[in-house]
């Protein structure tokens, strides 16, 4: 009943105006940044972490209330790509150095797009559909099915698929071999036993390593590509160019130094332009869990 609701409610949502549209979706962001103080708090301390005093309280509070708000505006292009043409879209996103994807497609690569929870990452995902070719992105079983079943149908609305992380080694492999693309996360928490260990935001943390494995094995491109905007209305997926992956006689070394290159790219990001991260997640709760025992 809930979530017929939910849907009723989206249709409404979508009769009105673009701009009331956002502006209820912000002051739901409000709300949430008020109420919801142990996300609040994750914000604070995670930036507490990684800037110390290098920022001030004021900047960490626009850059954690900015979480809330971006988290809710993502949540928003769920909904509108839903009912989404792909003039519109490229109405919304410009695309740059695509020519990195045409290198790749050129040296007959499958692509394993590596990317995060960064701006407007579900516009992006739609957009590298839409515009670069479709992916099958790995994505983390949710809780709510009828919920989930509604964002995968929105992610698929350009051709994409949607790939379960547990056991998703091998679809990815088949994927590769067939020459196709796929989207990782790869700021995500993961399992002290998981991934290798890098530097990441001047911090050591355990990442992904999946992307590398596979890009050495099968001979795929890694692409880092991100969504970034000026005005929350006109956006840019940027490409960037192929992350090199040795292949020596040293497969730990190699893997091990094609994830601290991603991990490189992904701070660097960040740390140019801090507020578009989702701060309000536990990201380095299995490296430094005395961070959060407070939280």
């Amino acid at each position: 009943m809930g979530f017929k609701l939910f849907l009723l409610f989206e249709k409404f949502l979508m009769i009105l105006p673009k701009n009331a549209r956002k502006d209820f979706f912000i002051f739901l962001a409000k709300i949430a940044y008020f109420i919801s103080g142990r996300y609040r708090k994750v914000g604070f301390i995670n930036l507490d972490f990684i800037f110390g005093d290098t920022l001030t309280q004021k900047e960490k509070e626009e850059i954690v209330r900015y979480s809330f708000k971006n988290l809710l505006l993502n949540f928003l292009h769920l909904m509108e790509i839903r009912h989404m043409s792909k003039d519109e879209l490229a109405k919304k996103v410009s695309v740059k150095n695509i020519e990195s994807v045409q290198r790749a497609h050129a040296q007959q690569k499958a692509v394993i797009y590596v990317t995060s929870h960064y701006c407007a990452w579900e516009l992006g995902g739609t957009a590298i559909g839409a515009f670069a070719e479709p992916i099958a992105a790995v994505y983390k079983k949710m809780k709510n099915i009828q919920y989930q079943n509604w964002v995968l149908e929105s992610r698929s609305h350009f051709k994409n698929s949607s790939l379960e992380k547990s056991n998703v080694i091998k679809p990815l492999i088949r994927l590769i071999k067939d020459g196709k693309a796929s989207g990782i996360l790869i700021d995500t928490g993961i399992n002290q036993r998981e991934g290798v260990e890098v530097q990441f935001l001047g911090k050591s943390v355990r990442q992904t390593s999946t992307p590398a494995y596979l890009a050495r094995k099968y001979s795929a491109a890694i692409i880092p590509v991100i969504i970034q905007t000026d005005d929350e209305e006109n956006y840019t997926l940027t490409f960037f160019d192929e992350i090199p992956v040795e292949n020596s006689d040293n497969e730990q070394e190699d893997i091990q130094k094609a994830t601290q290159l991603q991990a490189d790219w992904l701070s660097k990001v960040i740390k140019e332009n801090p507020k578009f991260w989702f701060w309000s997640h536990r990201r380095f709760k299995s490296d430094h869990k005395e961070i959060y025992l407070k939280s």
